[in-house]
C-alpha cells in the first residue's frame, strides 16, 4: 500500500467541534474516507453500510444505542480464546490473509518528536460498526499475539492525533475483553455522537494516573497533553495493562479527544471472558464500555433501557474495593 508520511506539524491540536466535525478534515481524514468508501463501492465488505438507527437511551449516563443487523448476521465469527496467553495460531483466521485491496495505506512518522513509534497498516475492517472503521495493524508478518505494546500504542495513539474529527476514537479490546482476532491490532473509528467520558473529571490517584467513573464502566485515565507525551504514555498504559494480565484480569483500552487540548486514554480492568455468555443480550467490549451499544436485532433496540443495558455491562467488571485496590497498585507501579 502507499505510505501516509506525517511530522509533528499534521497533528491536529484542536479538533473541529461537533457543530460541523466536517468541516476541519485533516489530510488523514481525507485518505483514510475516500479509500473506506472506494472499497466499499467496490465491495471489498462483508455487507453494504447504509445509515444506522441511534438513539441515546434516558437516563443520566446517556447511552448510545445503534442499531447494525448486518453486522451480528455477516461478521466472521469470533476466534475461540482460551486464556490470556494465547499464542498466535497461524490456522486460525489472521492479518496475513487480508487481500491487498483491504490495505488503505501505511502510517508512517518522520522526524520528532521523538523517536518515530511502529509504522502501522491501515486496513479496512470487513465488518464495520460505523463509516471509516479501520483496524491499525503492525507488520502483520510478524505474527503478534493480541496483547499491546507500547511501540504500537504510540503509533495509534498517533493516528488518533492525527485527525480533525473530534470523534475519531482509537481502541483495543485484549484476550478475554472481547478480541475477535488474536492476532495485535487496534480500531480506529469515527462516531458522530460525543461521549460523557471525555470531558468528565476524573479522581486522581497518582500523579500519572486518575479514575474516571463518568460513563458505564469506570475506567482508569491517562492524558496526554500533546504529541511529545505520547510515548511515555503508552509505555505507562502497557506498563498497567501487563500488571492486569498478571492479576489474571482482561482489559479494554480507548483513546479519545478530552475537553482540553490533548488525548485521554482510558483503560478499563475486568473479569476475562472466553466464549459468549449465555443470556446476555450483546457482548461486552471496547465500544460497550465506552458507552456505545451496537445492538443485532431491532426490539432490543428498539425496547432496550438504561438501566438493562448497564446490568449487562457492569457484571464484568471489578467490585469497587477490589478497583480501588488496583487502582492503588497501579499508581505505585507508575511513580
Amino acid at each position: 500500500p502507499e505510505e501516509f508520511v506525517y511530522g509533528e506539524e499534521d497533528f491536529v491540536l484542536e479538533t473541529a467541534d461537533w457543530g460541523d466535525p466536517v468541516s476541519a478534515s485533516s489530510r488523514f481524514d481525507r485518505l483514510l474516507l475516500a479509500g473506506w468508501n472506494d472499497r466499499m463501492e467496490r465491495g471489498l465488505f462483508r455487507y453494504r453500510l447504509g445509515p444506522l438507527p441511534t438513539r441515546v437511551l434516558p437516563g443520566p449516563v446517556r447511552l448510545v444505542a445503534q442499531l447494525n443487523e448486518q453486522r451480528s448476521a455477516e461478521r466472521r465469527p469470533p476466534q475461540p480464546v482460551r486464556s490470556l496467553r494465547d499464542p498466535f495460531d497461524p490456522g486460525a483466521f489472521n492479518f496475513t490473509r487480508l487481500r491487498p485491496a483491504e490495505l488503505l495505506f501505511r502510517l508512517r512518522r518522520s522526524g520528532g518528536p521523538g523517536p518515530p513509534p511502529d509504522p502501522l497498516l491501515v486496513a479496512i475492517n470487513a465488518s464495520p460498526l460505523e463509516r471509516g472503521h479501520v483496524l491499525l495493524l503492525p507488520e502483520p508478518a510478524r505474527r503478534l499475539p493480541q496483547v499491546l505494546t507500547a511501540p504500537v500504542l504510540c503509533g495509534a495513539l498517533e493516528a488518533a492525533l492525527l485527525s480533525g474529527h473530534p470523534g475519531f476514537r482509537v481502541g483495543f479490546n485484549g484476550l478475554g475483553g472481547g478480541a475477535s482476532v488474536n492476532h495485535l491490532h487496534l480500531h480506529g473509528l469515527y462516531l458522530d455522537h460525543p461521549l460523557p467520558l471525555e470531558e468528565a473529571p476524573a479522581e486522581p490517584l497518582g500523579p500519572r494516573l486518575g479514575l474516571l467513573r463518568a460513563g458505564p464502566a469506570p475506567a482508569f485515565l491517562f492524558f496526554a497533553r500533546g504529541p511529545a507525551a505520547l510515548e511515555p504514555v503508552s509505555r505507562a498504559v502497557c506498563r498497567a495493562a501487563e500488571h492486569l494480565g498478571g492479576a489474571g484480569l482482561a482489559y479494554n483500552v480507548l483513546a479519545t479527544r478530552g475537553g482540553a487540548r490533548g488525548l485521554r486514554v482510558l483503560l478499563w480492568a475486568r473479569r476475562p471472558l472466553f466464549g459468549p455468555k449465555a443470556g446476555e443480550p450483546f457482548a461486552v467490549a471496547l465500544c460497550e464500555l465506552a458507552g456505545l451499544l451496537p445492538l443485532p436485532a431491532e426490539p432490543l433496540y428498539r425496547d432496550i433501557t438504561e438501566v438493562q443495558a448497564l446490568s449487562a455491562i457492569r457484571q464484568h467488571l471489578l467490585p469497587e474495593p477490589e478497583l480501588l485496590h488496583l487502582g492503588g497498585e497501579l499508581a505505585r507501579l507508575l511513580e
